[in-house]
């Protein structure tokens, strides 16, 4: 068969039949004009499962303050919560959140979206739950540092496995058209979350109020803590039984079906001319037993015809030719499929650009209570007041800047593309974090503030958002869940690596100099993401076959390299 459409080009495709289940979607009318009820479901199911993993992951931020002085020698008079120990806390999350990653996102193209999903959300349970018990009988601030790390890790583990879960669900039952609107929505509830733990923390300051700051009863910071980690459970327990309900979509069904199909075909056809190479005859794919095995019509209704062995002779079977034909063919597994280059660098654009955008991300998010009191913010007659200013500005950063720059990047991302999303919010953050670092000890603490709300709403409405939406749409539906664990976990190493190094770094370079690094960090994530693709109107499943046709007639790519702004559509 030839190379009927090119997927990467504007003009319009062939008009083929859907898939059901986006059929069915496209038919449906939207609720206020904006989503259908298979969107709406997706949002509710996966979205609230963001938003309980945007607090449980920013909350530390929160608690930590609460932590310094109920533990660590603040309510003698002397608060001394080391910065190793605090750091190792703070990042906790992120050690479980790669270990889910990779776990949940291997099981989910191993054994399938449906058999995984929901599993996270009891990991998540169990861990709050036992998060919550610590018991106050530990005798010392280490052995409670060290069980808030430990449940912390464990709840890392069921946030972590939600990323590549809720990305590969989302990306396989969306409409192309609609799927990067679909993936950034579901993506902002990270706003929301980190939102609702500053709304939070603040009413459960109110509601003690008085024992803190009227008896100054300080004791009672034990039970503020203790609820702000577990009100994460309300949500936890809302999604638990609708994800464990969710059916398997026919992509992934269909991507995992048309390779098992061409592999089981491919090696009946070679043990043939193994068993009697002078009188094999290949079968003609018109007398072919099962006509529904000449072609597979997926999601992106592509017709992927089986290798025609009248290719393969005896000749070649001595040459080894039919080797690489083999491997072509068979090319199914993660291995596989990356050792390629032009897949490994969809690989490394993704994940590298992921990891230096969360160094710069959780190093300011993780600590933006350190980075308050560094500008002058967290001043107060009491610790109570001290905590309620924290909490406040917090609040103030996250509506001035967190939030917007998610829906941004919602009603944006279909208009602008991936990819410029993801460059220019590179390149705003890196000249604002120039302008603090330079400036820092000069520039008032209202200059600072704004320059850390418009680095929040550029976060945002750039590579925290596409940084996600990447790899569910530029990998194919067979190692999608993988690879967005990869990539996910090169992030959540960067923010590690920012989590335990930056209250140390800031002891022993400056906080200006620290913010240097960030901006490092946002060159080069630019120049990583020029390595990838602009995912908008592409189907990945139907490059995936398209490359392996081409494969068989013996072209080694489908890209015109000629054509205008390729470097830019395609990557280089």
């Amino acid at each position: 068969m030839g190379l009927k459409w090119n997927p990467f080009s504007k003009s319009k495709k062939p008009k083929e039949p859907l898939p059901l289940e986006q059929y069915e979607a496209a038919d449906q009318k939207k609720i206020a004009g904006l989503v259908n009820k298979q969107e709406a479901k997706l949002l509710i199911i996966a979205g609230t499962g963001f938003l309980l993993d945007s607090y449980d992951l920013f909350i530390i931020n929160l608690v930590s303050p609460v932590i310094s002085y109920l533990y660590w020698g603040g309510l003698e008079g002397h608060e001394d919560y080391p910065s190793g120990i605090r750091g190792l806390v703070n990042a906790a999350t992120n050690i479980g959140n790669i270990m889910g990653q990779l776990i949940f996102g291997f099981l989910g193209d191993f054994f399938g979206r449906q058999f995984v999903y929901g599993k996270e959300m009891m990991v998540v349970i169990i861990a709050t739950i036992l998060l919550i018990s610590l018991p106050d009988r530990l005798p010392t601030p280490l052995d409670k540092a060290m069980w808030l790390f430990t449940f912390r890790v464990v709840l890392g583990i069921g946030i972590g496995g939600d990323y590549p879960m809720s990305a590969s669900i989302t990306s396989e039952q969306s409409m192309i058209n609609r799927r990067g609107t679909l993936l950034a929505w579901i993506f902002s509830n990270q706003g929301w979350g980190t939102l609702a733990g500053c709304i939070a923390t603040l009413i459960i300051l109110a509601c003690y109020s008085t024992s803190l700051d009227k008896h100054g009863d300080y004791h009672k910071l034990d039970g503020v803590w203790r609820i702000q980690f577990g009100i994460a459970l309300f949500p936890a327990f809302l999604v638990l039984i609708p994800r464990l309900r969710m059916q398997e979509s026919k992509q992934f069904k269909d991507s995992k079906n048309v390779h098992a199909l061409n592999e089981e075909e491919n090696n009946s056809q070679i043990d043939d001319i193994k068993k009697d190479p002078e009188t094999y005859t290949p079968m003609d794919p018109a007398q072919h037993s099962d006509p529904g095995k000449l072609t597979e019509k997926t999601s992106g209704s592509v017709q992927v015809e089986p290798h025609d062995a009248s290719s393969v002779t005896s000749k070649d079977l001595s040459s080894g030719k039919t080797e690489q034909k083999q491997e072509v063919k068979t090319g199914s597994t993660f291995v596989a499929y990356f050792s390629e280059w032009r897949h490994m660098k969809l690989l490394l654009g993704s994940a590298i650009s992921w990891f230096l955008l969360d160094i710069a991300f959780y190093g300011v998010n993780l600590n933006q209570s350190v980075l308050l009191d560094e500008m002058g913010f967290n001043s107060g007659r009491n610790q109570y007041k001290k905590l309620q200013r924290n909490a406040i500005g917090n609040l103030i950063i996250s509506i001035a800047g967190y939030v917007p720059g998610y829906w941004a990047s919602v009603f944006l991302i279909e208009k602008l593309g991936r990819k410029w999303i993801q460059m220019q919010g590179f390149a705003v953050c890196s000249l604002l974090f120039a302008v603090l670092a330079g400036k820092w000890n000069t520039i008032s603490t209202a200059g600072r503030f704004v320059c850390v709300a418009l680095a929040q709403f550029f976060f945002n409405f750039g590579p925290n958002t596409t940084s996600f939406v990447y790899p569910a749409e530029v990998f194919p539906s067979r190692v999608r869940g993988f690879s967005h664990g990869i990539c996910a976990a090169c992030g959540k190493a960067g923010a590690i690596l920012s989590g335990l190094l930056f209250n140390k770094l800031t002891e022993v370079i400056g906080f200006a100099n620290v913010l240097w690094i960030f901006f490092g960090c946002m060159v080069f994530g630019m120049i990583f993401s020029l390595l990838l693709p602009e995912t908008a109107g592409r189907d990945a499943d139907l490059v995936d076959r398209l490359e392996i046709t081409a494969l068989q007639q013996g072209k080694h790519s489908i890209i015109d390299r000629t054509e205008k702004w390729a470097w830019w559509k395609h990557g280089f």
